[in-house]
């Protein structure tokens, strides 16, 4: 049974792709059926520059654990920058 959990997300950055670098505008989030990885459902992750067409992206698709991981890795790398990096929020007591 398909899923067709989508988020889409504005960004700014950059991504390589076989291309090179571009630009990027948006990500794609999706839990569904993935198109290579050998799961079931996975989280698929497309970053995109919606002025380049669809053959401009770079593409990952991981498992729900992985995602899961990743997440709490971002968010730790992000609470750790907004404290000034050196795992400045996890040493910090409340």
């Amino acid at each position: 049974m398909c899923t067709s959990i989508l988020e889409i997300v504005e960004t700014d950055g950059m991504g390589r792709g076989g291309e090179g670098w571009i630009d990027l505008t948006h990500v794609v989030v999706t839990y569904d059926h993935p198109h290579h990885a050998l799961f079931e459902d996975a989280i698929s992750l497309d970053f995109v520059n919606s002025a380049l067409g669809p053959g401009s992206r770079i593409a990952v698709e991981i498992s729900l654990d992985a995602a899961k991981a990743l997440s709490a890795a971002l968010q730790s790398a992000i609470r750790q920058a907004e404290f000034g990096g050196r795992g400045g929020y996890d040493s910090i007591k409340t």
